[in-house]
């Protein structure tokens, strides 16, 4: 009976883009389950054969084969049918599709609210991780509503009215050392009551946090280095998210966006080990989140893909653990993406759908105004 309640609403989400329904005001709302905490873990770049590669160059095994809730969305912006990261996450992010470039706007350049900040409307703290700069189209679109991803430096002046309390990633010199104007957006953020520290100063495993204050670090100065080149921050970037935001969510739950940004890059470059060697990491933080959602009991796992990159194959010649990659494009296609949920009503991220009803479903399970 339970399931079937679940069903029911779920017939409403899934449909609520085409039939411009706002779930929210229907009658079905009360029969939504109401996960605690909110984890939305992005692949950027990730399609099905980034997926598969990574499964195969790993013993074929993935921690993503434990979700049991699966579906596809619809990834085109407004003006193409090719998206890009921003307008990607922004549907993630506002519900909206809107331009490619856009962060945070609708296609008339209008701020939408987003997760996060409906989230911090909710007293809940919120946290975004990347492997990108901070700054990034992905992260971006979550504390940020500027007409083009180019402005990062704009995009690291709205982190002061976000009210985020967790953030890592790099991109330091867009908050340090601007090219606009002198201000230091750190040295701001730290007199707005942040702990900003940075890969300059101590490594992340070696801070003492005050938990009393939100969090920043930054891991480079500009983008991080891929994990093939050493990078090894996002598995205790994520343990570190997990454990600051549970201290301070006070029963209400927490928000988590978590990026790996960098299965695009390799998709970018047409480089299949660097597509697999981002991509099984990225399964590992998957892997250390359902730890975390299955001891909790009441938090929301959903993994996705703002796109593919590539228009990557496995070709033959192809062996487990000897994967054969080959590419139509050195930009992003248009292919479906596939959804994975776990927890309180994934069941409702079955199906196929737009990407702007991710946020649709997360926003109705949290009753986000």
């Amino acid at each position: 009976m339970k399931k079937l309640l679940y069903f029911i609403p779920a017939i409403f989400l899934i449909t609520a883009c085409n039939k411009k329904i706002d779930s929210a005001n229907t009658n079905e709302d009360s029969l939504l389950p109401k996960p605690g905490n909110v984890i939305l873990l992005i692949g950027d770049g990730m399609g099905l054969t980034q997926i598969t590669a990574g499964l195969y160059s790993n013993n074929n095994s993935l921690n993503l084969e434990a979700f049991e809730h699966i579906g596809l969305h619809k990834s085109y912006a407004s003006n193409k049918l090719i998206t890009d990261s921003a307008a990607g996450a922004t549907a993630f992010a506002c519900g909206v599709k809107t331009y490619n470039g856009a962060i945070g706007v609708d296609p008339d350049t209008i701020p939408v609210k987003t997760l996060l900040e409906m989230a911090e409307d909710q007293k809940m703290p919120t946290g975004i991780v990347a492997t990108s700069t901070i700054t990034h189209a992905t992260p971006g679109s979550f504390v940020a509503h500027q007409p083009n991803r180019k402005m990062q430096e704009a995009i690291a002046e709205d982190f002061l009215t976000s009210n985020v309390d967790l953030f890592i990633g790099g991109g330091m010199k867009y908050f340090t050392a601007r090219e606009k104007d002198d201000r230091n957006i750190a040295d701001e953020l730290e007199t707005k009551g942040y702990q900003v520290e940075s890969f300059f100063d101590v490594e992340l495993e070696d801070i003492s946090i005050d938990p009393s204050k939100n969090f920043g670090y930054f891991t480079a100065n500009d983008s991080p280095l891929p994990v093939a080149s050493g990078r090894n921050y996002l598995r205790p970037a994520t343990d570190l998210a997990l454990e600051f935001l549970s201290n301070r969510s006070n029963g209400k739950g927490f928000f988590l966006m978590i990026e790996g940004s960098q299965i695009d890059w390799g998709g970018h470059a047409n480089d299949s080990d660097y597509i697999i060697s981002e991509m099984i990491e990225f399964d590992k933080v998957i892997g250390q989140v359902l730890e975390f959602a299955k001891a909790d009991g009441n938090t929301l796992v959903v993994v996705t893909a703002d796109h593919e990159t590539g228009g990557y194959a496995i070709n033959p010649g192809s062996e487990m653990g000897a994967i054969n990659g080959a590419f139509t494009s050195d930009y992003h296609t248009a292919a479906l993406i596939p959804v994975f949920a776990y927890g309180p009503g994934a069941e409702l991220f079955s199906g196929i759908y737009e990407n702007t009803q991710i946020h649709d479903i997360i926003k109705a399970l949290k009753r986000f105004q």
